[in-house]
């Protein structure tokens, strides 16, 4: 008689079901992400506004206005834009981390701030700030 078991080897193998399940899931995952990425672009945009009151002015600060003409105003002086270049880089010169605030008009079309934003580049100005509207009611 033989008493001797024959012991099966024990075959460890890569469960391939879960794997999928979980594929399946990040690809479902990412085509919704996707789509509402796609219907994200067919929205209005609105101004923002603000929650917080607006600090109180300092002494150099510096603000630059774009009205809905798309003319220019720097501390509310009317102003070229090559002249707004020559006193930003005056500005920088003197204090290269200076902070400008941006304000444009609700109007404004969003040329005419992307232009005023070149000017800031040529000027080496880089801390921008840029204000929002009041809340509701202000």
């Amino acid at each position: 008689m033989n008493f001797r078991r024959h012991a099966k080897p024990e075959v460890y193998g890569f469960q391939i079901a879960p794997m999928v399940d979980i594929l399946l899931v990040l690809l479902v995952f990412f085509i919704v992400t996707w789509n509402f990425s796609l219907s994200e672009k067919e929205l209005d945009i609105k101004i923002p506004f603000r929650s917080v009151k607006e600090a109180n002015p300092y002494v150099g600060q510096v603000v630059v206005n774009v009205k809905s003409d798309g003319s220019i105003w720097f501390n509310r002086q009317p102003i070229s834009g090559e002249e707004l270049v020559a006193k930003l880089k005056e500005l920088a010169k003197l204090y290269p981390d200076q902070a400008v605030i941006l304000r444009g008009d609700q109007n404004t079309k969003y040329q005419s701030i992307a232009s005023v934003l070149d000017l800031f580049r040529q000027a080496n100005i880089w801390n921008i700030a840029f204000a929002t509207g009041g809340g509701a009611g202000t």
